[in-house]
């Protein structure tokens, strides 16, 4: 009896040291926001297949950039294939949708989108929720920096009509308000317009000395086709949701002059060595590159290889308390992912906390302008 027991035992015991880990991913791969889910999901097949000797599976969906299939998907994942954590999705709207699945399955979650309210402000459901792309407000300070420096004194907004858009209006005038911009008008456009000639005149008419354009991929460059096409002579920004070659493809001369933050992967090349993200977005650059070619990485690729960072640095101390598969492991999981420090990745340093799911400084964002069809780092 005594033996029958102990070979129990030490079958379970050998289970459960094989365990697999399972990693739930959700991104934008077709629709609106493809140009950003594309390379996404291009840069799981380079992330490491074990982290502290166990084997990691990512089992990878594509949400369409459609909010009902991205929560359809995060459900999935939990209920069928018992992932430990998610990553995704790819935009703002996706992952704030997503918050309710991911909370209720006890599941930790790392979004690569914008918005701030996908982590902020902290409270039971965001408690299971990570971001590790740059919130709106941290680039939209950079924004307004820039524009006072260069003696803009009026701007107008023109933003998608959801959750990106919204966040970015929100943040911007008030950012600005507290500079001493004037803002003149704010207009919407949705991603899938083919036309946006009505706001563009109603902006037009107002004369600003420089325009805000708040979206992402390639359904941001409408507007600055339809500017650049009436005439508008006047300095134009960009967030960091257009920063992949897409963008500038599509956008194509009309983008010449344009300014926009980004993450420091943008411009890996231009940084200085003292830069400690250098090393690593650069090493990420180079794996694929290797597969995509030259140019071809964005910013957006890049927010997968740092939750690969993240889960990593998280996995083996979650090891220690809890098994793969498990709730007790999803939770050791989460603790470690809040009390990440100095991890470096190719956008930047991270410090969570209980009240910062981000963890971000200054590190995570320079000031990029498009010139002569690419990317060129303002020092």
């Amino acid at each position: 009896m005594k033996k029958a027991l102990l070979a129990a035992l030490l079958t379970a015991l050998s289970t459960a040291v094989l365990a697999d880990i399972n990693i739930g991913v959700t991104v934008s791969a077709s629709g609106p926001a493809a140009s950003l889910g594309i390379p996404e999901k291009n840069s799981f097949a380079f992330l490491p297949t074990t982290v502290a000797g166990q084997k990691i599976n990512y089992i990878i969906l594509d949400d369409a950039s459609d909010t009902t299939t991205a929560v359809k998907n995060t459900k999935k994942l939990i209920s069928e294939h018992k992932v430990d954590a998610i990553v995704g999705s790819t935009t703002s709207p996706n992952s704030l949708a997503m918050i309710d699945a991911a909370a209720e399955g006890e599941t930790p979650m790392i979004a690569m989108a914008a918005a701030a309210r996908i982590v902020e402000p902290m409270d039971a459901k965001r408690y299971w929720v990570f971001k590790n792309a740059q919130n709106d407000p941290h680039m939209a300070t950079a924004i307004v920096q820039h524009m006072v420096d260069n003696n803009i004194k009026t701007v107008a907004y023109i933003g998608f009509s959801d959750a990106y858009g919204e966040g970015w209006w929100n943040e911007f005038n008030k950012i600005a308000e507290l500079r001493k911009l004037k803002v003149l008008t704010s207009e919407r456009f949705n991603r899938t317009d083919t036309s946006v000639t009505g706001q563009i005149l109603k902006i037009m008419a107002a004369k600003p000395d420089a325009i805000l354009i708040g979206g992402s991929g390639t359904p941001a460059a409408l507007p600055q086709k339809s500017l650049k096409e009436k005439g508008y002579k006047g300095v134009i920004y960009q967030t960091h949701g257009i920063a992949n070659s897409d963008f500038l493809r599509v956008c194509g001369k009309d983008c010449e002059g344009t300014f926009l933050p980004a993450g420091p992967i943008l411009v890996a090349a231009q940084l200085p060595d003292s830069n400690p993200v250098k090393k690593v977005a650069l090493e990420y650059v180079t794996k694929y590159e290797a597969i995509h070619g030259k140019g071809s990485v964005s910013t957006f690729g890049a927010h997968v290889w740092d939750a690969s960072l993240l889960l990593g640095n998280a996995i083996p101390v979650a090891l220690k308390k809890a098994q793969p598969g498990t709730k007790e492991f999803r939770k050791a999981l989460r603790d470690a992912l809040e009390n990440t420090k100095n991890v470096i990745g190719a956008h930047g340093v991270y410090n969570m906390s209980p009240t910062d799911h981000l963890g971000f400084d200054q590190r995570a964002r320079v000031m990029v302008k498009i010139e002569n069809g690419s990317w060129k780092l303002i020092k």
